[in-house]
């Protein structure tokens, strides 16, 4: 059953660390940004938001789609995929995450990843989905991760921020919530602790993978 939450996919970063845009490391026999949408369809979400921001003609020339997404939702796998710019990306992942906020309707909640954070089980996903507090963030082992919910009347205050301002994060306003606003969950699946920022966690998740 599809609901009113909508997915936030941020992939505008350099990846300088990387050496090559995160989306398109090939994974198996397609590009990596595709794999992570594909596993999004296996969810309740049915709207998806790309963020890209350097680099875009990258993702345009390899999946041309996504230059039509930037004017119209596509069709990808049962999902609805929309495409944003961040025209500024040097202010970081958090004016991306603005650029697409002011796009979706503030009635709809959002769940939150980045690209080289891989989607975790649909099952621990789906226990994320169903617990309705104002933020939810998964816990791996003691330690906190993605993919995050929000509800909109705490995600659309985060437009109006100077994204110059060093309290411009989301952790930051997370933590000034009120500690019952707050749902951290425990889940069984690494994956949303991982950070695939270099050649070597890459092949060291392709490996883990297989």
């Amino acid at each position: 059953m599809k609901n009113n939450t909508v997915f936030v996919l941020l992939a505008g970063g350099k990846s300088k660390r990387m050496g090559v845009d995160k989306g398109l490391l090939k994974y198996h026999q397609t590009f990596w940004i595709l794999e992570q949408l594909n596993n999004i369809s296996k969810t309740p979400v049915s709207e998806v938001y790309i963020g890209l921001g350097y680099n875009y003609k990258n993702y345009f020339n390899a999946i041309p789609w996504f230059e039509d997404a930037l004017t119209n939702f596509i069709d990808f796998q049962e999902l609805k995929i929309k495409v944003i710019i961040n025209k500024n990306p040097e202010l970081g992942s958090f004016s991306t995450l603005q650029t697409i906020l002011k796009k979706i309707d503030t009635s709809k909640n959002i769940i939150l990843n980045h690209i080289d954070v891989p989607l975790l089980n649909s099952e621990e996903f789906q226990k994320i989905m169903e617990i309705k507090n104002i933020v939810v963030i998964p816990n791996y082992e003691g330690k906190n991760g993605h993919p995050i919910k929000m509800k909109s009347k705490f995600w659309k205050q985060l437009i109006h921020l100077n994204p110059s301002n060093e309290e411009a994060r989301l952790d930051f306003q997370i933590m000034k919530l009120q500690s019952i606003e707050i749902t951290t969950i425990s889940v069984n699946d690494a994956a949303v602790i991982k950070n695939l920022n270099t050649t070597s966690d890459w092949i060291s998740f392709l490996k883990n993978t297989n």
